[in-house]
């Protein structure tokens, strides 16, 4: 199985099916950085700041309005969700874009300076309200889980037969990547250990909570963006967090703030534990097929120290 590779556009085309949207007028269309499945575009109109994402993956933003309307309606410095559509065989969303550039393109300083507003931000998504949705695992465009608990979600994410997904095919990386089958099912053996801990608490999770996901001034967060949005257990984004900023006193962090703010976390250890795991299996597997040798050691050491 060869790495995955995102879509790759004309300028042309990306011009067509902004003018089918907006008439003439459309400026400064740029390609942006990031992005390690859709294919991002900034431009402006009329003085406004916009992005485009193309994706070739089946039902790729589906489910990008209600979590745009859900968060933005809530506070959360989320961009709000313009447009939908489809040209050929990709899908596309047009959204607002918030100023800023990624945190992580800022200075190691700058990060651990906006670390407090960070966490702030991480609890505020933790305490999104779900309303009536009902379910876990990846957000429905109707704004239902896609499983009835959080261990089917978890025994179907990683089950053989992901057709017609991202991951359709994928124990070929078993033989054509750097995945390890014992590894993979060691790690996964830990992970259901720990799932009770975790599956009877149901909040709103943005699923790639990092620094390359979160947009800053230098001083101040801006916006969050993107998201792989599921319902389950928040200390998932903790967890993504902690792992993508490890010197940075995350964990620490995040618990100085629930003491302040008079919250108690219970099974927090073994929850943390099984967030871990989640992450960490789905990080395995991801850069075993993007072709991120170090990236998959990196996690493959942190996981297999844990206890």
């Amino acid at each position: 199985m060869s790495a995955y590779e995102k879509p790759s556009l004309a300028i042309s085309e990306i011009e067509e099916v902004l003018r089918n949207h907006f008439g003439p007028g459309v400026a400064e269309l740029t390609p942006l950085a990031g992005g390690n499945l859709s294919s991002v575009f900034s431009f402006v109109y009329e003085g406004k700041d916009y992005c485009v994402k193309f994706s070739d993956l089946a039902g790729a933003y589906e489910t990008e309005r209600y979590v745009s309307d859900l968060l933005s309606g809530q506070g959360i410095p989320f961009p709000k969700c313009l447009v939908l559509g489809n040209t050929g065989q990709l899908a596309y969303v047009i959204m607002e874009r918030i100023a800023g550039r990624n945190l992580g393109d800022c200075t190691e300083e700058e990060q651990l300076h906006q670390l407090p507003e960070l966490i702030g931000i991480l609890a505020s998504l933790a305490d999104v309200e779900v309303g009536s949705t009902t379910g876990y695992g990846w957000i429905r465009p109707d704004g239902n889980g896609s499983y009835e608990s959080w261990k089917d979600f978890v025994v179907a994410f990683n089950s053989e037969d992901q057709t017609g997904t991202f991951w359709e095919n994928w124990h070929d990386l078993y033989r054509t990547s750097c995945l390890e089958r014992d590894v993979f099912e060691e790690i996964y053996n830990r992970l259901m250990a720990y799932v009770p801990y975790n599956e009877s608490h149901r909040g709103f999770i943005h699923g790639d909570f990092h620094q390359w996901n979160m947009l800053s001034d230098g001083k101040r967060i801006t916006g969050i963006i993107d998201g792989n949005c599921m319902y389950g257990d928040c200390l998932v984004d903790l967890a993504i967090l902690d792992r993508h900023m490890p010197r940075s006193g995350v964990i620490q962090t995040y618990q100085d703030y629930l003491t302040k703010a008079g919250k108690v976390i219970p099974d927090f250890k073994e929850r943390l534990l099984g967030a871990y795991y989640f992450k960490g299996l789905d990080g395995l597997r991801f850069y075993a097929k993007m072709g991120w040798k170090d990236a998959y050691l990196g996690t493959r050491q942190f996981l297999l120290n844990l206890t």
